[in-house]
């Protein structure tokens, strides 16, 4: 990494996949790094696997957090970074994109990895706040499998198994996440803290 002067700072916003991250993120008005973008290609071997067979996509192994993190710091520096597009359906990285964040001196990245990386955006001096989205496991499961079927990710059985695991899993991952470091809240309150610090970045680009 290099030591460029800073010109954003990131929010990073982790919490259960089906949690609303991506709508919550939209909402904000913000530029947006999906942090999704960054799973490894379905046929990296170092990809990690379930006891029972399978790859197992919900673990952080699954995901490029070096990249993710050098694009963060492109962004934070030159507000710019070249980023990969993930096709689920493909089962892996099918091109490549550039995020200009147009002169905003905040953007978001999201995705259920985002908390995995606090420590390194913070000693980056990239950090703006880390929030962890949390609500109703049960709510979570139903936004997820609709989303999942409709956008056809994987077979309706494996969706259905894979969204009661996530369930009970729900409420040991917002404290692993909080562990990390990130703030574990609603929506109504990420929007909120989300526009203190985007606020703050404003007051610091005027000249006393």
């Amino acid at each position: 990494m290099t030591s460029d002067p800073v010109s954003a700072r990131v929010i990073l916003l982790s919490g259960p996949s089906g949690s609303g991250k991506s709508s919550l993120a939209a909402r904000t008005g913000l530029p947006v790094l999906r942090l999704d973008d960054f799973y490894r290609d379905g046929d990296d071997p170092a990809l990690p696997q379930l006891p029972g067979g399978g790859t197992d996509w919900d673990s952080p192994r699954s995901w490029d957090d070096e990249g993710a993190v050098a694009a963060i710091a492109s962004l934070c520096r030159t507000a710019r970074a070249a980023v990969p597009v993930y096709s689920i359906a493909a089962n892996g990285r099918v091109g490549e994109t550039v995020l200009d964040l147009g002169g905003a001196p905040l953007f978001i990245a999201e995705g259920i990895f985002a908390a995995d990386i606090i420590d390194r955006c913070r000693e980056l001096d990239l950090l703006a706040d880390a929030l962890c989205l949390r609500g109703r496991p049960l709510t979570t499961f139903r936004r997820r499998l609709v989303r999942d079927l409709r956008e056809g990710r994987k077979s309706a059985p494996y969706l259905v198994c894979r969204g009661w695991r996530l369930m009970r899993a729900e409420r040991g991952l917002v404290a692993r996440h909080a562990a990390l470091g990130a703030y574990p809240c609603g929506g109504d309150e990420a929007l909120g803290r989300i526009a203190t610090a985007a606020a703050g970045r404003r007051r610091e680009e005027v000249p006393a």
